[in-house]
């Protein structure tokens, strides 16, 4: 089997591969299941905005925590 029959073979399979990826993605049936997850950044708007100032004080939280570990590593007896 020479190099341009194993590349001949790949591009084959790799075109099935991606023609099974299209027929599983636009099919019938998953449809309803991708509609769904569509709708899912506009579910949850208000829970959204609250988590990220909750996640803003946890990281400047964790920040400073993370920058007194750092003054440790470097022998800064004052942190």
């Amino acid at each position: 089997m020479d190099t341009g029959t194993f590349r001949g073979i790949i591009t084959g399979l790799l075109i099935i591969a991606f023609l099974g990826i299209v027929w599983w993605a636009y099919s019938r049936r998953r449809k309803p299941d991708f509609d769904e997850a569509a709708q899912l950044p506009f579910a949850d708007e208000d829970e959204q905005s609250n988590r990220d100032r909750s996640a803003s004080q946890q990281g400047s939280l964790r920040e400073q925590a993370g920058e007194a570990d750092s003054r440790k590593d470097r022998g800064d007896e004052n942190a």
